[in-house]
C-alpha cells in the first residue's frame, strides 16, 4: 500500500510519472506538497508545516516504521565507527511493523465543497483555513483522547503516547469524476513514544473505532466557522430516507446538489440491480439461493460492489485555478441546461442565505438544472 501512496497519493490522486522528484511530481499535478502534523514531530526532528519528502515518507512508511532520517542516523555512526549493525538499529522505532500507517480522509460537507469551488477567492480562502483547523483540532483529540500503545503479552497493557503523534497531510481538489471534492488525506504514523522511552505501536483498532467521532467531530468544527466567518446559516437535509439529516449550509439549491452527486446516482442504479438479481438468484434445482429480502449485511457488501463496479478511472490532476474556471463554467451553462437567468418556477423557491461575508454567493436564486458532469498503509 505504501507505494500506492507514494505513486498517486501524494500527486493528488494521478499518476505520478516513473523517475520523476516527487516535489516535480507535485507541480506538474498542480497540488502543493505534503506537510507534516501533530505533536511529537519534535522527538523526530521535524516541524509542524514542514514539507514532507520522498525519503521520509520511505522510512517512517515504506521501511516498516523506521525513523524519518534514518539514512542520515545512519551514516553519522558509521562515519563514528560504529557497527553497520548498531547504525543501523539506531535508526529504528521499535519493532519493525507490517502496519505502518493509518489514512484519514476529511472533507467538508458538499454545500461548503460548492462554496469552496465556485465562489470568490476569499471565500475560498476562508473555507480551507476552516479545514485546516479543523483537521488540526480533530489530530488533537485523537492524540488527547483516542490513542493507545499497547505493550506486553498479548498487548495487555496500554497506555497514552506521551509524545503525541506524527501524520503526513496531502491535499486534492477533486473526485475522480471530476466534480468539486477538498479533501486532504491524513496519513497517520502507528509509531508511538511510551514513557520509559522506548517506541511502540498505536492501537489501530481504537483508532477504526472513533472514525465517525472525529468524522462528526470535523463537520461540526468547519461548519461553525464558515458559518460565523461568512454569516450563513446551517439546516438539517435528508440525504438517506430513514436516516438522521445532516447539517449543510442553508439555501443551496437542491439541483446544485444534485449536480455533484452524480456517482451516488451511479451507485445507487447499480445497486438496484444487484439486490433484484441477489433476491432472485436460483440455484441447480430453481431454488431460491437466498432470502427473498435484502439482509442489512448483504446490502452493505452489495452497496461496496456497486461502488467498485461504478468507480470511474483516474483522470490527470489539474491545477486548482484551472479546475474552478472549468467548474463555474460548468455550473453557468451547462450542455442542454436552461441559463441560471432564467425565471424561478413559482414551485421552486428563493433560497434564502443570511451573509456578512466578503464577496457573493457563487449561486443565484433561479433554479438551475445540470444534465452533464464534466484505506491502512502498509
Amino acid at each position: 500500500m505504501y507505494r500506492y501512496y507514494l505513486r498517486e497519493t501524494v500527486v493528488g490522486d494521478g499518476r505520478r510519472p516513473a523517475r520523476t522528484p516527487l516535489r516535480e511530481a507535485q507541480e506538474q499535478a498542480g497540488v502543493p506538497v505534503g506537510r507534516w502534523m501533530g505533536r511529537g514531530l519534535a522527538v523526530l526532528g521535524l516541524a509542524p508545516g514542514e514539507e514532507v519528502t520522498e525519503a521520509q515518507l520511505r522510512n517512517l512508511f515504506g521501511e516498516r516504521g523506521r525513523h524519518p532520517y534514518a539514512g542520515r542516523i545512519e551514516a553519522d555512526l558509521l562515519a563514528k565507527g560504529e557497527s553497520p549493525k548498531k547504525a543501523f538499529k539506531a535508526g529504528a522505532l521499535g519493532r519493525r511493523v507490517t502496519v505502518t500507517g493509518v489514512d484519514f480522509v476529511f472533507r467538508p460537507q458538499p454545500t461548503i465543497c460548492l462554496l469552496w469551488a465556485l465562489g470568490e477567492e476569499e471565500t475560498r480562502r476562508v473555507i480551507e483555513a476552516a479545514h485546516e483547523r479543523a483537521i488540526e483540532r480533530v489530530l488533537g483529540w485523537i492524540e488527547d483522547e483516542v490513542a493507545v500503545i499497547r505493550y506486553g503479552k498479548d498487548g495487555i497493557y496500554r497506555v497514552r503516547p506521551p509524545g503525541d503523534l506524527v501524520a503526513a497531510r496531502f491535499r486534492h481538489y477533486e473526485a475522480r469524476s471530476g466534480m468539486p471534492l477538498l479533501h486532504d488525506h491524513l496519513i497517520l504514523s502507528v509509531k508511538g513514544q511510551r514513557l520509559d522511552g522506548k517506541w511502540g505501536s498505536i492501537h489501530t483498532l481504537a483508532l477504526h473505532e472513533n472514525t465517525v467521532a472525529a468524522s462528526a467531530l470535523y463537520n461540526e468544527l468547519v461548519a461553525a466557522e464558515v458559518c460565523e466567518a461568512l454569516g450563513l446559516a446551517t439546516e438539517p437535509r435528508t440525504v438517506t430516507p430513514g436516516r438522521r439529516p445532516v447539517m449543510e449550509i442553508a439555501g443551496v439549491p437542491h439541483e446544485l446538489i444534485r449536480w455533484t452527486a452524480r456517482r451516488s446516482d451511479q451507485i445507487a442504479a447499480c445497486l438496484e440491480d444487484l439486490e433484484h438479481e441477489y433476491v432472485t438468484a436460483v440455484d441447480d434445482d430453481a431454488e431460491l439461493k437466498f432470502l427473498p429480502a435484502v439482509s442489512e449485511r448483504a446490502h452493505a457488501k452489495l452497496n461496496q460492489i456497486a461502488a467498485r463496479k461504478t468507480r470511474p478511472p483516474k483522470q490527470k490532476t489539474r491545477p486548482l485555478a484551472q479546475l474552478r474556471a472549468l467548474w463555474k463554467s460548468a455550473r453557468s451553462s451547462p450542455p442542454g441546461c436552461p441559463s441560471t437567468s432564467s425565471t424561478p418556477s413559482s414551485s421552486t423557491p428563493a433560497p434564502r442565505l443570511r451573509r456578512s461575508g466578503p464577496g457573493s454567493l457563487p449561486w443565484s436564486t433561479s433554479p438551475w438544472r445540470p444534465s452533464a458532469s464534466l484505506r491502512p498503509c502498509s
